[in-house]
Parts: C-alpha cells; sequence; structure tokens
C-alpha cells in the first residue's frame, strides 16, 4: 500500500519557523506532483503551495516569500519550510501527491492523515 505521512508540526510564536516533512512509502514508481495543503477552523482547506518532479513550485498569494516547498526523489520526501509564520497560518495541514504506484498499479492521488500547525503567543 502506498501511504504518506506527515510530520513537523508543533505550535510555535509569531515569527517563528517551522518545518514540514512528507514522506511516501510503498511500491512506488514515481511521484509526479507534491503539495501542501491547510484547513484553518471555519475556513474551506487551501492549497499552500505545489511542487513538479522536476522542482518546479507555485505558492499560494498568502504564503509566497514565506515558505519554501522542497523535496527529495531519492528518498520519497516534501518539505515545507515556513517562516515568519503568523497566527492566521495555524490550521491542519495535509500533503498530498499525485503517485504512479507499483501495487497498487496505476496513477492516482493519496493523502496523508496531516499534521497540526498552532501559531500563538
Amino acid at each position: 500500500q502506498v501511504q504518506l505521512v506527515e510530520s513537523g508540526g508543533d505550535m510555535v510564536q509569531p515569527g517563528g519557523s517551522l518545518r514540514l516533512s512528507c514522506v511516501a512509502s510503498g511500491r512506488i514508481f514515481r511521484i509526479h506532483n507534491m503539495s501542501w495543503y491547510r484547513q484553518a477552523p471555519g475556513n474551506q482547506r487551501e492549497s499552500v503551495a505545489t511542487i513538479t518532479h522536476t522542482g518546479v513550485t507555485k505558492y499560494a498569494n498568502s504564503v509566497e516569500g514565506r515558505f519554501t516547498i522542497s523535496r527529495d526523489n531519492t528518498k520519497n520526501t516534501m518539505f515545507l519550510q515556513m517562516d515568519s509564520l503568523k497566527p492566521e497560518d495555524s490550521g491542519h495541514y495535509w500533503c498530498a501527491a499525485a503517485i504512479e504506484g507499483v501495487s497498487p498499479p496505476g496513477l492516482r492521488d493519496y493523502w496523508g492523515p496531516g499534521t497540526q500547525v498552532t501559531v500563538s503567543s
């Protein structure tokens, strides 16, 4: 079974930093786009950042210049470096990826269970 697992969520003060990680495991042939999403209480889930297999990145306007998405294709891992954190960055963060699996075969989207980020003084 292909799985995604996030880590790195924590409580931090405004202006602080966190680094989220997302590791894909299982019988994987190739991982295409990988993304981070988040949802704050009372809000809809939103896309935070996306990175292609070749490293092309895209960010939500609200995090541009503060967050950096990256990936290590040799370790099937994606990261989100979050700097200058604000209270409005608080929420549940998920990683998602389009993965071509060996077992099960074929291309499909996978989601991790998420990790909680709280920015508060």
